[in-house]
This record gives structure tokens, C-alpha cells and sequence, in this order.
């Protein structure tokens, strides 16, 4: 799915009308998305910023917007991908370890080119000795 141009349009806030007490400046975007081939949707989300009008640009807020999706993208692969959050794994560094093998794997499938995350791990489930091309191994014939 492609992300169509947002539009994006910043309007000041007091503190009453904010869900935050420190929030100045309430964003409200409309996005459009469409699968290829697909039907075209449409959404509106809302941010609050404590950033003044003066202090910053549209431009400068969608930036700061778009990185927010990016980071929201990559825990949509880890949790729908990868089932991060049905891991049973919660004791020490444990979580945090297996986050980071997680987000390696990813980061190698896509530095591959993969493009589609969850098609490339049915395919190296499917036929595990795909998973030695992407650590660069060549497997041997008759091994």
C-alpha cells in the first residue's frame, strides 16, 4: 500500500481543548492510502505538539509526523510479521535481545530488497535453506 500526499493543517490549542496540559499547537492530518489495484482509503489522526505556531512550519511537523509512521511501521512488522507481542520471552535483557534479532533479520531481508517481509519469511520458512543466502552463505551440493 502506497501512502498518497497528506495534507496536513496545524491550528492553535488551549489547554482546556487539549489532551495535554503542556499541548500548544493541535495537528490534524488527512491521509489517503491506496493498495495498487486497490480501493483508495482515507483517514484523519490528530497530534498534539508543545511547540508553538511560531515555532515551528507544517513542513517541520509533518517530518516529525512521518518519522513517528516509519517507527509505527517497523512495530507493525515485528508484532504482525514476526509475533513480537505474543512473545513468552519477558524476563532480563531477554526482550530486548530478541527486539534487536528481530529488527537484524528485517534490516538483512530488506537490505536484500525484499519488499514484502512477510512473504520472504513464508518463503525461507517454506524452504529453510534460503535463510544461508541472506547470511551470505552458499550452501555446498551433497551436504
Amino acid at each position: 500500500m502506497s501512502p498518497a500526499p497528506s495534507r496536513l493543517r496545524p491550528s492553535p490549542t488551549t489547554s482546556t481543548a487539549s489532551p495535554s496540559p503542556h499541548g500548544k499547537l493541535a495537528v490534524r492530518v488527512h491521509r489517503r492510502r491506496k493498495a495498487s489495484g486497490g480501493k483508495e482509503t482515507r483517514e484523519t489522526v490528530y497530534a498534539v505538539t508543545s511547540l508553538d505556531a511560531h515555532e515551528t512550519k507544517p513542513a517541520e511537523l509533518f517530518s516529525h509526523l512521518r518519522g513517528h509512521w516509519i517507527v509505527e511501521a517497523q512495530h507493525n512488522i515485528r508484532d504482525r510479521t514476526l509475533a513480537e507481542d505474543a512473545s513468552a520471552v519477558h524476563a532480563g535483557n531477554a526482550p530486548r535481545a530478541m527486539a534487536t534479532m528481530r529488527n537484524l533479520a528485517v534490516g538483512a531481508l530488506k537490505t536484500l530488497g525484499a519488499t514484502n517481509i512477510a512473504n520472504t519469511t513464508r518463503a525461507i520458512r517454506d524452504l529453510p535453506e534460503r535463510a544461508l543466502l541472506v547470511l551470505g552463505i552458499t550452501p555446498k551440493p551433497g551436504l
